[in-house]
C-alpha cells in the first residue's frame, strides 16, 4: 500500500476520542476540525518557497514565503464538510469546490449526483477530503472528476482508511498520495471500516 500515516501524537490522542462512542456531535466536530488542521500541516510540508527582501523593525532580511502556487480544497460531501474548516484555517486562500458521491447500499459502487470546481483547475493543486476511505469508490470517482477537468497534482486527506480502500485508490490513481491518521483492520459486510468510528456524517451532523 502506498500510503502516508501520519502518526503525531496529538492527531493520534484526537483520533482516540473521536472514535469514542460516547463522544458527541459538538466535541466530534470540534476534534475533526482540529485534526484536519494538523494533517493540512503535513499535507503541505512540500510546498514551494521563494526568497523575498522585507524590512524588521531593525534591518533588512531575506525570508522564504509561498512561491504563489495556488491551492484547492474539495470535500466529498457531506461528511467531507466537516474537515474544511480545519484546512481553511491553515491555508485560507485556497479555493473549495465540492464533490456529491454517495455510495450505493446494495452494490457499494459510487453514484455522483453533484460537481462543483473553481474555474482554473489546472492551474491548482488540490487536496480531496473524506473522513473515511473505506471501498474507495467515492474517492477515487471524485479524483477522476477532478482529473477530467485538467487537475494534475491531487492529494487525498482522510481520518480512517481501510486497506481495501487504499488498495482500491492506489489502484485507480497511483499518482495520488494519501495521508490518513491510520489505516484499520479491514472492511466488514456492511463496507464499513473495522473499528473506524461509525458513520462520519452521521456523526458530524448528529443524524441517523
Amino acid at each position: 500500500m502506498k500510503v502516508k500515516i501520519v502518526d503525531h501524537p496529538l492527531i493520534q490522542h484526537k483520533l482516540s476520542l473521536i472514535r469514542d462512542i460516547k463522544t458527541g456531535p459538538k466535541e466530534f466536530r470540534e476534534l475533526l476540525e482540529e485534526i484536519a488542521m494538523l494533517l493540512a500541516y503535513e499535507i503541505t510540508r512540500d510546498l514551494p518557497l521563494e526568497e523575498m527582501e522585507i524590512q524588521t523593525p531593525v534591518a533588512p532580511c531575506r525570508c522564504k514565503v509561498l512561491s504563489g502556487k495556488k491551492l484547492g480544497v474539495v470535500p466529498i460531501l457531506r461528511a467531507g464538510l466537516g474537515m474544511v474548516s480545519g484546512v481553511l484555517k491553515l491555508i485560507p486562500a485556497a479555493k473549495v469546490g465540492h464533490v456529491g458521491v454517495y455510495r450505493d447500499p446494495d452494490t457499494l459502487k459510487p453514484v455522483e449526483y453533484y460537481c462543483k470546481f473553481p474555474t482554473d483547475v489546472a492551474d491548482r493543486d488540490f487536496i480531496v477530503i473524506d473522513p473515511m476511505l473505506a471501498t474507495g469508490g467515492s474517492s477515487a470517482a471524485s479524483i477522476d472528476m477532478l482529473k477530467r477537468q485538467g487537475a494534475a497534482n491531487i492529494k487525498l486527506m482522510c481520518l480512517v482508511a481501510a486497506p481495501e480502500g487504499v488498495k482500491y485508490v492506489n489502484e485507480q490513481h497511483p499518482d495520488v498520495e494519501i495521508y490518513t491518521a491510520a489505516v484499520d483492520d479491514h472492511l466488514n459486510d456492511h463496507g464499513y471500516i473495522v473499528p473506524g468510528l461509525g458513520d462520519a456524517g452521521d456523526r458530524i451532523f448528529g443524524t441517523k
